[in-house]
């Protein structure tokens, strides 16, 4: 339908992006890895089909502290004491 933005494909589940919507109610899709490595798009061509920095907003990123306060790359299992 003209008019829509079309589906975002992997940004619309990604934690590194962010929604921008225009005074006009045009809709942009800006990825935040793009501040830090010139590599990524600021703003992608949609659908992104294929994107090796796309982490879920559900995961918990490598070395941030979780709810224990123990960093997701240290968190072992302690042995059970008898």
């Amino acid at each position: 339908m003209v008019g829509e933005d079309p589906a975002p494909g992997l940004c619309a589940e990604c934690r590194h992006v962010r929604t921008i919507a225009s005074a006009r109610g045009s809709l942009f899709w800006l990825c935040l890895r793009a501040d830090t490595d010139p590599s990524y798009a600021r703003y992608p061509r949609l659908p992104v089909t294929a994107c090796p920095g796309r982490e879920p907003r559900d995961a918990q990123p490598t070395g941030t502290p979780t709810a224990a306060g123990v960093t997701a790359e240290r968190r072992t299992t302690r042995p059970r004491s008898a």
